[in-house]
């Protein structure tokens, strides 16, 4: 890569800091408004998203990690990182949304997170857990679907108290209620289908209590996009979503694993970063 950086983009500057505390320094240290290109996935992404927003940085995105909903969002999954690279150095830039987590743990201590593409709480962010913790040689949507199954062994659910726009939407026992701010989570499962990353809004995906078996049964269809016309999936456009869980319940953000929130309220963040998509219309 560095090769080909000294090639066909000599202005560019290429970094490889060994931890994580190193990148965010590097990128708060940029001039305000530059152009940084993250070569990885959600996990990248999500690990530099406070930076790149602090800092109002241009985020580009060059494809290589496991699950890419991100970049599949973009219009950027499946290119070669050859012209990945090139994309995200050189193509115009567009504004996206991102959603913002405030959550409480079970100590009473309060936390913020960005997040891109998705926050899970309840099954999906035990699963994510999971995922995180499973066989190195598996990847990708086997390897999602690994810690889902194994998920379902021990299946749980968590009494939720659900607030929409100010709302009260939802009392009693949940399998998960989370947020979508693109299309595919899980390494590109079409969780909501219709959910976009620059339409001033979030997604929320809510299913209630289900059996081992019934769950087992709605994984081909959510595999397939074909889960929401069941009676205890539901999808609501939001821009405030709040929820109480006095058990605690397990959250996630774009796969990174958070902890376990009593309380958390999620909002939208219209257009505050600048990213770089394939194409105008391609951006999902």
């Amino acid at each position: 890569m560095a090769h080909w950086l000294q090639t066909h983009a000599p202005e560019a500057q290429l970094a490889a800091p060994a931890h994580l505390a190193d990148s965010l320094a590097l990128l708060r240290s940029l001039p305000t408004g530059s152009r940084v290109v993250a070569v990885g996935g959600d996990g990248t992404l999500n690990c530099w998203l406070p930076a790149v927003l602090e800092n109002q940085l241009t985020l580009g995105l060059v494809p290589m990690g496991s699950g890419n909903d991100v970049a599949r969002a973009l219009g950027l999954y499946g290119m070669p990182w050859q012209s990945a690279m090139d994309h995200a150095l050189h193509a115009p830039t567009q504004a996206v949304d991102t959603g913002q987590v405030t959550w409480t743990d079970l100590q009473g201590q309060t936390h913020q997170q960005p997040f891109l593409s998705s926050l899970t709480a309840g099954f999906d962010s035990a699963t994510g857990l999971r995922a995180l913790q499973g066989p190195r040689w598996m990847q990708g949507l086997p390897r999602y679907l690994w810690a889902t199954l194994n998920e379902l062994l021990q299946l749980r659910h968590w009494d939720l108290q659900v607030q929409v726009d100010g709302a009260a939407l939802y009392q009693g026992k949940a399998l998960f209620a989370s947020t979508l701010n693109t299309p595919s989570f899980g390494s590109g499962i079409p969780a909501v289908p219709q959910a976009r990353l620059n339409d001033g809004q979030l997604n929320m995906l809510w299913a209630g209590p289900f059996s081992r078996w019934r769950a087992l049964g709605m994984l081909p269809r959510l595999l397939m996009g074909r889960h929401l016309g069941h009676p205890d999936i539901a999808t609501l456009a939001y821009r405030q979503l709040d929820i109480r869980c006095a058990q605690g319940v397990p959250l996630a953000a774009d796969g990174e694993y958070l902890g376990t929130a009593q309380s958390l309220s999620v909002r939208c963040c219209e257009g505050n970063l600048n990213t770089v998509p394939r194409a105008p219309n391609a951006l999902q």
